[in-house]
């Protein structure tokens, strides 16, 4: 399931919403996905369903930067990052 609470539905529907708005949207969105979701997969087939429909939506952009940041590696921290290789 793409959108398990129809947060991102939702946001779409709101008239004027701010991009600060989305941010705070996204983030309750991407805590609510269940741990089996590929979020990079989701996050792409919600670009599909609403982007067309909705051209210049502020949430088209948080969607496609949220994108491209589950595209990127992350720094992974605790010990193995401290300590050099043998």
């Amino acid at each position: 399931m793409t959108d398990p609470k129809g947060l991102i539905r939702e946001s779409y529907n709101i008239e004027g919403i701010t991009a600060g708005e989305c941010r705070s949207i996204f983030l309750d969105w991407a805590l609510s996905l269940p741990a089996e979701a590929v979020p990079a997969e989701a996050l792409a087939a919600l670009l599909e369903h609403y982007e067309d429909a909705n051209p210049g939506h502020p949430m088209n952009t948080v969607l496609r930067d949220g994108l491209a940041a589950a595209d990127s590696p992350v720094r992974r921290g605790g010990g193995a990052a401290r300590v050099p290789p043998a």
